[in-house]
């Protein structure tokens, strides 16, 4: 069945008709209006709009076309109108308006009210609806379409030309040089679109200039600038944005050339020689700096004085750290967890080593092999919740370098430095550039705290000295003598309980209670590593280990200018002088001072630098100073003179008293004298006394010469109770006895008297040589090597079958010497009888009157052997022949006596 609308249009008055007709047909007229305008109209719900500055028509995409699905029925299908509504900012609808074009087919049209200005608004947003016509020319019931956003934008139109924003540019410049920018020109466009605002080039249109500017306006000379021969320079330059349009008035730029003149640093001496025992002296005494009439408003120098080199962090009397704790006034008890390789101490064997120039041991890790795992005899002995870890370390091992795939701040793993598993547990690692302290205070809660430092010291590759005091549960910090506050102090939780056992590992940790496998690895080196339990380490002993003896310094900070600033770091390596006047700042740079305590300077070359920056108000022809390097070089200092004295070289005592108790002291009347050449300039080193110096042995050694010590049969003796009080240490091999540690003088020679040497019952031999030796800063300086012979006397009821045998050779010889003295004797004898009877053989007689014959049997102070080689001695006697007839006849047997040279048969 098909349903059929008619349209009726009244074109007259209804009221002539009859009524029935008039019912008939409202009642059809009815049902028509009824369904009418039943659907609303459409539109797109968004559009975007293009207008043009000089144009008020808005291009839409898509076109604006209502859509209504009433048509094609008059009045309700079709579109009488839009409506324009504020956008989303609450404005846009007063300056546009939309204008039905076609009813039948809805196209529409939106255009503005007003010119729009690109420059003061450039883009515009606003809602738009549609109407349709009703359901008669009243437009009655008529219904309207959902909002519709649109969005305008204002296209630009090339109507401003650049403008500079100086009319005038000025700069001074050297002559001679060339430069890459001298002055920058600027200029704006006000026009709003990147393609007319921006100034696409700058030109010079002043013809035969040697200068040149770029698209930025950067102006640069093109040969070098002679002011003899034109002093100022002007000319002029113009702009053109990207459409094309020039300025709109030219600007001006004058160039000044300036006389020569070269900035920099004068009277930087390369070579600056420094002779120990000289205090402190200036760096740079004539040095001040040049700026050539360019006004800088501040000024930054940073002095450079490279001693790493010399040992760990800079020179520190090339002491060990056993003598420097020592002579700091450390308090006694420290455990060494890196000692030196020996029998009593093998678990630092394995661990390669490295030289280092301040006697120091120092030794390498690598993250994997090389791990040291201190004994449980000395691990019990540093457990507790007090105590003092001091350690040197570097990262990244031998190189002062950090690997390519190791830079700084890159090392992602853990890497631990030491791991104490026991019933105090604690592990000391280093992650990226932070340092972390892991501490149990009570295994049986099993709640570690972390103790957290982030610091660049841990990451630069560079020696450093750390020091903490653990007495939780407070935890001090010392890096190289500074202290710091750690980053974060957290509770991990609970985790699983550490070994019940005492186990220190030095180089990594266990990673796994039953598989006992080492992980997180160090890498890099380790030296002085040792803790002492007990009472933490006092501040100025922990500043007194890092103190520098050598370094940089400033002369007399009240002679600093107004608004002058100086800085040292720590290690006094570094000094930063910064200021805003430069007379000023010559005279604090004139005041920089190389400063050495050192009684003994280690010689060699300093690298020294000076680093300048400047800072102008005019950035653009700012100085720019290129950094001076030179050199410090110390000189050879004069060698202290120690001189051993008062000891043999033969010491002679009765073999019974070598085999008592307490043996023969060898050295009982040692004298050490220790003395300069030169005087020393001791009150710059803060010592009082004209050119004394107090020195310091640090090591003295007892070795026998020949065969080593047989301990069956001899030892050496020694008051340990007095080294232990003394703070000094030993060792007592068979090959050597050596006593080490930074002493007095006094206390090395009560020590050296002290030593004894004993023997067993009956093990005297005919003698036995020693020899000692001492030294100053380990081992630099050495004294004379002074020999002692030790002999034994014997009496006669006890002397060996070779001696027996050299007495009766000697006593034999002198027998036949006696018989043929008494032989010829009687033969001159009874040739004087034949001379008185027969005078002629009276010429020709032997004349033996000045015959004397020497016996020297033995020299010795008890009248036995002495010697291997067996020398005979006997009182003089004189034998008479039996005739008594003339002195020129007598035999003279002559002994030597007791002080007189032995003579060798």
């Amino acid at each position: 069945m098909c349903k059929c609308y008619a349209y009726v249009q009244l074109v007259e008055p209804l009221h002539h008709l009859p009524l029935t007709y008039f019912s008939t047909t409202f009642f059809y007229l009815f049902l028509v209006k009824k369904k009418t305008n039943k659907h609303k109209p459409w539109i797109e719900t968004e559009y975007q709009g293009i207008v043009m500055e000089n144009d008020n028509t808005v291009l839409l995409n898509p076109p604006l076309f209502a859509l209504d699905k009433d048509a094609p029925l008059h009045y309700a299908g079709e579109i009488c109108g839009f409506k324009v509504h504020n956008g989303p900012g609450g404005s846009g609808s007063a300056q546009f308006e939309a204008v039905v074009l076609d009813r039948s087919t809805g196209e529409g049209l939106v255009r503005s009210k007003e010119p729009l200005d690109c420059e003061s608004q450039k883009e515009h947003s606003f809602t738009i609806q549609a109407y349709d016509c009703g359901e008669g020319p009243d437009g009655t019931n008529s219904k309207k379409s959902h909002k519709a956003t649109v969005h305008v934008r204002v296209n630009d139109v090339n109507e401003f030309s650049p403008v500079f924003v100086e009319r005038r540019y000025e700069a001074s410049v050297p002559e001679g040089r060339l430069f890459d920018r001298i002055v920058r020109v600027e200029a704006v466009d006000a026009d709003c679109s990147p393609q007319y605002s921006q100034i696409c080039f700058y030109d010079i249109i002043t013809p035969n200039v040697p200068f040149t500017i770029d698209n930025d306006g950067n102006i640069k000379n093109t040969e070098p600038l002679d002011s003899k021969r034109q002093r100022v320079h002007s000319f002029w330059v113009t702009a053109f944005d990207c459409g094309k349009n020039r300025a709109q008035a030219d600007a001006q730029v004058i160039v000044t050339v300036k006389p020569s003149c070269k900035p920099g640093w004068i009277g930087w001496t390369k070579r600056i020689e420094y002779t120990p025992g000289s205090g402190s002296i200036p760096l740079f005494p004539n040095l001040h700096l040049e700026t050539c009439e360019e006004t800088v408003w501040n000024i930054q120098a940073t002095v450079e004085l490279q001693t790493g080199h010399i040992g760990k962090g800079c020179d520190r009397d090339s002491y060990s750290d056993r003598s420097v704790r020592r002579l700091c006034g450390a308090v006694r008890g420290e455990v060494d967890l890196l000692p030196p390789p020996s029998p009593a101490t093998n678990w630092t064997a394995a661990l390669p080593t490295l030289p280092s120039s301040d006697s120091s041991l120092v030794f390498s890790f690598n993250g994997s092999t090389h791990v040291a795992v201190v004994p449980d005899s000395v691990a019990s002995a540093v457990s507790g919740d007090h105590f003092t870890l001091q350690l040197w370390m570097r990262r990244g091992g031998a190189s002062t370098q950090p690997p390519a795939n190791q830079a700084r701040g890159t090392r992602k793993e853990e890497e631990t430095i030491i791991c104490n598993d026991s019933y105090s547990h604690y592990s000391l690692s280093v992650h990226g550039c932070r340092l972390s302290l892991f501490y149990w205070p009570d295994v049986s809660a099993a709640r570690p705290v972390k103790f957290l430092w982030k610091l660049e010291q841990v990451c630069d590759s560079e020696w450093h000295h750390l020091s903490l005091s653990v007495q939780f549960p407070s935890v001090t910090l010392y890096v190289d003598g500074v202290t710091f506050d750690p980053a974060l102090i957290h509770d991990n939780g609970a985790i699983p309980n550490p070994a019940p056992h005492q186990q220190l590992v030095i180089g990594a940790c266990w990673g796994n209670l039953t598989i006992r496998k080492f992980v997180s690895g160090y890498k890099g080196l380790l030296s002085g590593v040792t803790v002492r339990p007990g009472n933490v380490e006092p501040h100025s002993v922990v500043e007194c280990l890092y103190a520098c003896r050598e370094g940089l310094d400033f002369g007399d900070l009240e002679t600093l200018g107004s608004g002058m600033k100086v800085h040292v770091n720590p290690s006094q390596s570094v000094l930063v002088l910064e200021g805003d006047d430069i007379e000023s700042f010559n005279r604090a740079v004139q005041q920089v001072t190389y400063r050495n305590s050192l009684r003994f300077a280690t010689p060699g070359v300093r690298p020294l630098k000076l680093t300048t920056s400047l800072r102008c108000f005019s950035e653009e022809s700012c100085l720019s100073l290129r950094q001076l390097e030179g050199y410090l070089v110390v000189l050879q200092p004069d060698a202290p003179q120690i001189s051993l004295s008062g000891v043999g070289p033969h010491l002679a005592r009765p073999a019974a008293e070598f085999e008592g108790l307490q043996g023969v002291p060898l050295f009982p009347e040692l004298r050490i004298v220790c003395s300069l050449s030169h005087a020393v300039n001791t009150a710059a080193q803060g010592m009082e006394g004209g050119d004394a110096v107090a020195h310091t042995l640090d090591g003295c050694e007892v070795q026998p010469l020949g065969e080593e010590l047989n301990p069956e049969r001899e030892e050496l003796l020694i008051d340990m109770e007095a080294l232990k009080e003394r703070g000094l240490d030993i060792i007592n091999t068979t090959a050597y006895i050596a006593i080490t540690g930074a002493e007095s003088i006094s206390v090395y020679e009560d020590v050296l008297r002290s030593i004894r040497y004993r023997l067993a019952k009956g093990s005297a031999r005919f003698e036995r040589r020693f020899r000692l030796s001492c030294s100053e800063m380990n081992g630099r300086y050495t004294s004379n090597e002074l020999t002692l012979e030790v002999n034994f006397l014997h009496s006669l009821d006890i002397v060996p079958g070779a001696a027996t045998v050299i007495i009766m050779v000697c006593v034999g010889f002198l027998v036949v010497m006696v018989i043929l003295g008494v032989f010829r004797i009687r033969s001159i004898h009874r040739r004087g009888e034949g001379a008185r009877g027969g005078g002629k053989e009276g010429s020709n007689q032997w004349d033996d009157s000045a015959l004397t014959i020497i016996v020297n049997p033995m020299e010795n102070r008890m009248g036995i052997v002495t010697d291997m080689e067996g020398e005979c001695d006997d009182e003089e006697e004189v034998v008479d022949s039996p005739d008594d007839t003339s002195d020129d006849q007598r035999i003279i047997i002559k002994k030597e006596g007791r002080d007189s040279a032995p003579r060798r048969y």
